[in-house]
């Protein structure tokens, strides 16, 4: 009897010992399930080139467009001026001390960004590039626009269509040390040593640094030194839109021609009247949707930012990230006489 007592109390306490240890678990995960709600909104900053330039007003928008969609986040948008790589690691300091979520970064510079983007991800930070790459030590992964052989390719496409793939061009980029461009270029030279392209001619690379006023005198340069140019490809928004106005107020539009990666709402007057018959560009809407989806997922544990990963991000569709960390968001669109009326009143 004595035996049966002693077990009965023994099974007695083992029983209270487990409902003690699960009421423990159960209210130590209501209370880090409570201290989760009550956490607040996750914060994500774009670091934009530099503020003040359409296409990434644009950008702005789809980030915001995707906070809204995903809900209890916040967008926290800036950008130097002028577009310097100083200015941005200034900024991202005070985003570490802010302790945010994610940090979405155009690069000035791939490298010179890299110890201030290392030091971020050290604090908890996940750090993304979009439209111009860090280098890969310092951010997870990077979202491309589109694909770079592709740009490259479809920029001399362009313009060997627009004059007959015969004679002398240039290319007016933004800053020296952007990756983007930097590499667009590279991929722009790559083509032109095809056969079809034989009569086609680069004689000049110049940099506006991405600011309206330097980018018309290096294109009025261009006029200058090259009196039988043919034509001028500029892959960056300010550029193209700088150049467009060189040419009219030089006399001659429709006399060298011009391509490149334009804003629709910028460029729409100079493609309507033929300045520049055909230029590409991407949504810049879509990659700050992309650029913000993909960080929230990071920030949250949604996403691993890991190479292979298919993330599956809101109403871009999958997205895979590739063996070098490169996520490729789509592909570039043609603008031209037949649809720059319609999209120019979108962004």
């Amino acid at each position: 009897m004595r035996r049966l007592v002693i077990r009965a109390l023994s099974v007695f306490a083992a029983m209270m010992f487990v409902t003690a240890t699960f009421a423990f678990a159960n209210g130590q995960q209501q209370s880090s399930s409570s201290q989760s709600k009550s956490s607040g909104p996750v914060k994500i900053a774009i670091r934009l080139k530099n503020l003040g330039t359409p296409f990434f007003d644009a950008v702005n928008v789809g980030a915001k467009e995707a906070a809204k969609q995903l809900g209890n986040v916040d967008i926290i948008s800036q950008g130097p001026s002028p577009p310097t790589a100083e200015g941005q690691i200034s900024i991202i300091q005070s985003l570490i001390a802010q302790k945010v979520g994610a940090i979405a970064i155009s690069a000035n510079d791939q490298n010179a960004l890299v110890p201030i983007a290392k030091k971020a991800m050290a604090a908890g930070i996940k750090v993304i590039s979009f439209d111009s790459a860090i280098a890969p030590a310092g951010r997870i992964l990077n979202i491309a626009d589109s694909s770079s052989p592709l740009i490259g390719q479809t920029q001399i496409e362009l313009m060997g269509k627009l004059i007959n793939n015969q004679g002398e061009i240039a290319i007016l980029s933004a800053s020296s040390t952007a990756t983007n461009q930097n590499t667009w270029i590279k991929y722009m030279k790559q083509e032109l040593q095809k056969p079809q392209y034989s009569g086609m001619k680069l004689v000049s690379v110049v940099y506006g640094n991405d600011l309206a006023d330097q980018s018309y005198r290096q294109a009025m340069g261009l006029f200058k030194k090259y009196p039988n140019l043919k034509g001028i490809i500029s892959p960056t928004t300010v550029g193209i839109a700088a150049t467009a106005k060189a040419l009219e107020d030089a006399g001659l539009a429709g006399k060298i021609q011009l391509t490149g990666l334009g804003l629709p709402s910028q460029m729409a007057k100079y493609i309507e009247d033929g300045t520049c018959k055909a230029m590409e560009l991407w949504n810049p809407i879509d990659l700050g949707y992309t650029a913000a989806y993909v960080s929230w997922g990071l920030a949250t544990g949604k996403f691993t930012g890991k190479p292979g990963e298919t993330m599956h991000v809101g109403r871009m569709g999958d997205i895979t990230i590739q063996s070098d960390g490169t996520a490729v968001m789509g592909k570039p669109f043609v603008f031209d006489k037949s649809n720059i009326a319609k999209y120019s009143k979108l962004f």
